[in-house]
Parts: structure tokens; C-alpha cells; sequence
């Protein structure tokens, strides 16, 4: 890909975050736009907790922590046991080094600040140089709908371990939600060539970043190639509840299914190279398809399926105009 284009990535989770980092390794700052899900974010504690920023945030400073694939390398926990001695809500975890990020974040946005603003002075005071962006300033919330009732989503994900079956998904407030700036200014005034969506869970992290009024309309009026990268690999998630969702909602499983969610959006699947001959009939019904390594375990993997995934991309480009949805 071109560096002389602008590249617009929508990640949340690990697997975002992964192909997140091989992109920031072939792009320029400003050739990049990391647009990050908020619907995960939630108050717990009294702070505010934006896991999906956070994750991306700790891999570009290369301070994650692989084995977990979520929070600090190093990290201790002496907060939560005194906490759990305490009687205080335990569930989810936050480090002790983890929690500084997440008590600067609330006094911030209790002074005013946006959190996009907040997010921009945090990610720089780590030394990271691109732009991760907010998908809006304005909460909006993912609800898991279940046989058991409506949850919060880190309910549903870490205390329920996304044991109760889903029913349904949706995302509080994004009706009343608005582009963050950054955002919008980006897809108005860069000269974007290809939009990527990495492989984070279509649902519930990729979904409420679709669910702000406008975006996805904004998404295909730049007429550029869209490409996805599935989170399935072999007819599993390699993190997180992306299959099991997918088939408690009714969508036909693996590569069929991630494709019927994007339906009328992406221009191109890139699938893991186990799966090419699952992905043969979606290419056969007209969906471009880019079998590669997927499975991203080092440095080298990402920075390599990046590399790879926007070459499609520029191939997609070259090929004649897709018919608009």
C-alpha cells in the first residue's frame, strides 16, 4: 500500500490490537487512523475503565502482557487481594500498575476533557506517535441480551465467562451518539485509501464502532476498498466468544458467518489459510478472498500479515469499481 494514502483501521480486543501493531510497523502517524471500540468501557470502582483502549494502548508501547493477552507484563495484584479481604467487588481485575492509567483517565474527563482528548495525552505520555482514536466521546454501552436477561458487556464476558446463551446484542446509546472529531476529520480531510477492519469479534467489538450514526454510511462514501480480516481461524475464535455468538444469534458458522455480519460493507475477506478452501464459496458468490498466515505469535507475524492485508487491499483498489450496496 501506498504511503502516500491514509489507512483507517477499526480494532477493539487482543486480536485488533495484534494487527493493530504490524499496521503502526509499514504505516507512518500520519498515514494511519486507529479507531478503537468504547462500548466495552464501563465504571467500576469509581473509574472509568476503557479495556479495548487500554489493550491497544499497552501493546503499541510494547508493555502487554503476551501469556494473558490482556494488561500490564509484570504486573502485581496486591490491590485486588486487599480488596477481596475487604469484601469489594473483585471480579474483574485491575493491576497495580494497570490502575494508574485508569485513576488519571477519571480525574481527567472530571475536569472536562473529552475522551478522546484523554486518550490522545495518555497513549503520548507512553511514547506512542499514532493517532488511537475514540470511536466517539459520547458513552455508548454493549448489552449481550441472553436466555438470563440483559448484561452489561463485561458482565457477560468476564464474570459470566460468556457462559449464558445470547440472544442478542446492542449498544446503548449510540443513537445518540456522534463521530469523535478526530474521527470525522479524518474521513473528511485525509485522502484515505483503504479501510480495514482487523480481526476483533464483528459483534461486539466492531460492532458498536458500525453502530454510531453515520459511520458506516461515512465508511462506504469514500469508495476504497474495506477489508476485513477474520477472528476465525479453523471454526474458532482465537480469542474471545466469536463463534459461540455467532452461532447462538443464527448466523451460519465460521467464514459464512463473519461475512453475512459485513454483508454490504467489506470489499474483501482475508481468512487464515487453514480456511481457503471453507472461503472458496463466498469467493465463488463474488466476495474477493486473500488466504494468508493469520495466526499472529510474533512481531514478524504482524508486522507481516499487515504488510500482506493492505496489499490486497491495493489490489482490490486497482480492480474495477464495486457496485454499491
Amino acid at each position: 500500500m501506498s504511503t502516500s494514502g491514509h489507512v483507517v483501521a477499526l480494532c477493539g480486543g487482543v486480536g485488533g490490537a495484534k494487527l493493530a501493531f504490524g499496521l503502526t510497523r509499514v504505516l507512518e502517524p500520519k498515514n494511519l487512523t486507529l479507531v478503537v471500540n468504547t462500548g466495552d468501557d464501563f465504571e467500576h470502582l469509581g473509574l472509568h475503565i476503557s479495556p479495548d483502549v487500554d489493550t491497544l494502548a499497552y501493546t503499541l508501547a510494547g508493555l502487554a502482557d503476551r501469556e494473558r493477552g490482556w494488561g500490564l507484563a509484570g504486573e502485581t495484584w496486591h490491590f485486588m487481594g486487599a480488596l477481596a479481604r475487604l469484601g469489594g467487588e473483585s471480579w474483574f481485575n485491575l493491576g497495580d500498575r494497570d490502575l494508574a492509567m485508569h485513576v488519571e483517565r477519571t480525574r481527567r474527563l472530571a475536569a472536562g476533557r473529552t475522551l478522546s482528548q484523554v486518550t490522545a495525552g495518555l497513549t503520548a505520555a507512553l511514547g506512542i506517535r499514532h493517532p488511537i482514536i475514540p470511536m466517539s466521546d459520547h458513552p455508548v454501552r454493549t448489552i449481550v441480551q441472553t436466555d438470563g436477561g440483559e448484561l452489561e458487556f463485561q458482565r457477560y464476558f468476564v464474570a459470566e465467562q460468556c457462559r449464558p446463551v445470547a440472544t442478542g446484542v446492542r449498544f446503548e446509546g449510540a443513537d445518540r451518539a456522534w463521530i469523535s472529531p478526530a474521527l470525522a476529520s479524518a474521513l473528511v480531510w485525509k485522502k484515505i485509501s483503504a479501510v480495514v477492519l482487523c480481526p476483533s469479534n464483528p459483534h461486539l467489538s466492531v460492532g458498536p464502532i458500525l453502530a454510531i450514526p453515520g459511520l458506516r454510511e461515512g465508511l462506504l462514501a469514500l469508495d476504497v476498498p474495506i477489508v476485513a480480516v477474520s477472528p476465525i481461524v479453523g471454526g474458532r475464535a482465537l480469542k474471545g466468544p466469536a463463534a459461540k455468538l455467532m452461532a447462538e444469534l443464527g448466523l451460519p458458522p465460521g467464514l459464512a458467518g463473519v461475512a453475512k455480519v459485513y454483508e454490504g460493507l467489506i470489499s474483501g475477506l482475508v481468512v487464515d489459510v487453514t480456511d481457503e478452501a471453507e472461503a472458496a464459496p463466498l469467493a465463488a458468490a463474488g466476495l474477493p478472498v486473500r488466504a494468508l498466515r493469520a495466526v499472529m505469535i510474533t512481531d514478524e507475524d504482524r508486522t507481516r500479515l499487515a504488510l500482506e492485508t493492505l496489499d490486497f487491499a491495493r489490489e482490490l483498489a486497482a480492480r474495477p469499481a464495486r457496485a454499491k450496496p
